[in-house]
This record gives C-alpha cells, sequence and structure tokens, in this order.
C-alpha cells in the first residue's frame, strides 16, 4: 500500500473537499423560494443546475468512498476484472479506478 499513499492522500483531501461541497449544495436546495412568479421561475431554473451539480458530486464522492475501501482492504490498484495491478499513471489520472486500462477499455 506504502506505494499508493500519495494517492489516497489525495483521494482523503478530495473526499473532504466534496464532502463540503455538498453541504453547500443541500443547504442551497434548502432555501426557501421568493414569493415573487418570475423570481420564482429563476430560482427553480437555478435548483435545476444545482441538483445536477448534487448529482455528480455524490457519484464522484461515491468512486472516492469505494476506492478508499479497496485501500483499508489493501485491494488498491488491484483491478477488480483480472486481478492484475493498475498502473501508477493511469491510478494519478483517475485515482478512483477500480480496472485497468485494458479491462476499462474492453467495457466500452
Amino acid at each position: 500500500m506504502s506505494e499508493y499513499e500519495e494517492i489516497v492522500e489525495r483521494l482523503n483531501l478530495k473526499k473532504q473537499e466534496l464532502e463540503e461541497r455538498l453541504n453547500r449544495v443541500e443547504d442551497s436546495l434548502r432555501k426557501t423560494h421568493a414569493k415573487d412568479w418570475s423570481e420564482q421561475a429563476q430560482e427553480r431554473e437555478n435548483d435545476e443546475v444545482v441538483e445536477q451539480l448534487e448529482e455528480s458530486t455524490r457519484l464522484e464522492l461515491n468512486q472516492i468512498y469505494e476506492a478508499l475501501s479497496r485501500a483499508e482492504k489493501n485491494k488498491y490498484g488491484i483491478c477488480e476484472v483480472c486481478d492484475g495491478p493498475i498502473r501508477a499513471g493511469r491510478l494519478e489520472a483517475l485515482p478512483y479506478t477500480n480496472r485497468c486500462f485494458n479491462c476499462a477499455s474492453e467495457l466500452e
């Protein structure tokens, strides 16, 4: 696991950043709407954008949780399809990936 310590540390920092972002997004969605109809329409459009942001943040956060779970089980850096190693360069670029390049390419 020591060879991946830096990547796992970055995953932990990214997790913290995303959790904070998610809290801000959820706070934004809980705000009450204006009484004016035109303002409400604009706020609802804004809410749709914020909801998409929430969804993408949750997706990335779940991927990070899974990667950190693999790290705790000493399975980080091992492809879940072929059990082969995931190259360090791939993990640098996509630290929460669970597939080596070859297995990921086959799924596309």
